[in-house]
């Protein structure tokens, strides 16, 4: 990517500071009861710890999850395969406007280029999805998977491995539920057609890493993200109690899952969705692979009407998320509003 040119630069005020501690606290949560349905008592206490978790810090990470090791490391290597190639390479699978699918090498988060390339890819294959079961809206958002001759291996790897994220975010998804006292499967449905998709991340060694970042500050607009990054390191959270970043020191075959827009509105306020970005550095890349769990385009966003009472009205305005999501895509491709593309858009005024 070369020297950094003025469109990577932060504003002084969210430029990251490089002596930025490890974090302590995020809580790390052992999933292996979860394998045994007789130990009520320890899945009541994981249940617990999980909405501690989403509570107080928007962020945990989480052991002995059932996704086998093999999966990961083998999409890590094809993913370092693929990024080891060429830009003309790469580029024969580029992404674009209308497209969620394919490689991508000029996001933009709060209108400020990442320093970062990606791949992102699906689950499901539709050609095209509606962004609204409304017959009059024609937005339409091609979520077709663009898959590269090489390295040969990647598709494999890429199916492989994101049906076994599904798995375990369905599960997390269940703990979450029964943390704000639901129905484990309560949220379930909302996941029948859904728009999930993984990201395969690259951030090259930066000249400035004072200057940019891998990813600015933003808060993730779906679900739920479960994120398996490399021993580099370089996630940053924004931790509630005093505003401070502070860096997600990486455990080794961790998943780090943190709260997204979707699941503060459901929860109403209850749970919130925190800020987080990535830092680069001089030396090292990094890799790393979020999964984005996001439900169906169709669904209207709003808080739960079992969590809502006359003591506790509604914090939001439901919305639609396929046209919320169309609109955060096209951002990647235009300079748009960031106010209008956060959930806080639609927050109840008091």
């Amino acid at each position: 990517m070369g020297e950094v040119d003025p469109a990577f630069v932060q504003d002084p005020e969210h430029r990251p500071k490089l002596t930025i501690t490890e974090a302590e606290g995020i809580p790390l949560i052992d999933l292996s009861v979860l394998n045994s349905n007789d130990d009520r008592e320890a899945i009541e206490k994981v249940v617990r710890e999980v909405g501690s978790a989403c509570e107080q810090w928007g962020f945990f990470q989480v052991i002995n999850h059932g996704v086998p090791l093999e999966k990961r490391q083998k999409i890590e290597a094809v993913s370092r395969e693929f990024f080891a190639q060429s830009l003309e390479e790469k580029r024969k699978v580029r992404r674009e406007e209308s497209s969620v699918c394919g490689y991508y090498d000029t996001e933009l988060t709060k209108n400020v280029r990442d320093w970062k390339e990606v791949f992102d890819f699906t689950l499901e294959d539709p050609t095209i999805v509606p962004v609204s079961p409304d017959p009059e809206d024609n937005s339409l958002m091609h979520w077709t998977n663009k898959w590269p001759e090489n390295p040969p291996q990647l598709r494999e790897a890429c199916e492989e491995y994101i049906r076994e994220v599904e798995k375990l975010s369905l599960k997390l998804m269940g703990l979450v539920a029964q943390s704000l006292g639901l129905p484990e499967k309560r949220f379930n449905e909302y996941f029948k057609d859904q728009t999930s998709f993984t990201r395969l991340n690259h951030y090259p060694p930066c000249p400035s890493p004072h200057l940019a970042l891998g990813v600015g500050r933003h808060k993730d607009g779906g679900a739920m993200t479960v994120l398996a990054q490399d021993d580099v390191g370089g996630l940053q959270v924004k931790r509630k109690s005093d505003g401070e970043w502070i860096l997600v020191k990486p455990t080794p075959n961790a998943y780090i899952v943190n709260v997204g827009d979707i699941i503060q509105v459901w929860s109403n306020d209850k749970y919130e969705s925190v800020e987080h970005r990535v830092m680069v550095n001089s030396e090292a890349e990094r890799f790393s692979i979020p999964f984005f769990f996001n439900p169906a385009h169709y669904t209207l966003v709003k808080p739960l009407e079992e969590l809502v009472s006359e003591q506790n009205p509604p914090k939001f305005r439901p919305y639609i998320w396929g046209k919320f999501i169309t609109h955060r895509k096209l951002s990647n491709f235009k300079k748009l509003n960031v106010e209008n593309l956060q959930i806080y858009h639609f927050r109840v005024q008091e």
